[in-house]
């Protein structure tokens, strides 16, 4: 069976990735039938041919269910379509201060609209 997967290259703590077709009892570096591009996870760059992907797809390749998210998200010329996510996480207190002053917010409204 010929699966779409990674293949990790790089130094420690510095990944980079082939997506490659293989087969799915080789090595993770085994030696790939195809190269289809690269992605790079901390800097978001990416450069992948996505037709050919879903030419190897309707063959009968099953990609990896990261490689499924990244033709999802991959452009037309073979970029990554990130989007960053705009949410600010808080602390514990600074979430419970937060959660105070609309509560102080909403009693002084109340007493408002009731007259």
């Amino acid at each position: 069976m010929l699966k779409i997967r990674l293949k990790r290259l790089g130094a420690k703590k510095q990944p980079s990735y082939r997506i490659v077709v293989i087969n799915s009892t080789s090595k993770r570096e085994g030696h790939p039938i195809q190269e289809l591009g690269h992605y790079n996870p901390k800097t978001k760059v990416m450069k992948f041919d996505k037709a050919s992907a879903l030419d190897w797809i309707s063959k009968g390749a099953q990609p990896t269910e990261r490689v499924q998210y990244l033709i999802k998200h991959c452009n037309d010329d073979g970029s990554l379509n990130y989007v960053k996510k705009e949410e600010v996480k808080l602390s514990k207190k600074a979430l419970a201060k937060k959660q105070a002053e609309e509560e102080a917010a909403k009693a002084e409204e109340a007493p408002a609209q009731a007259e």
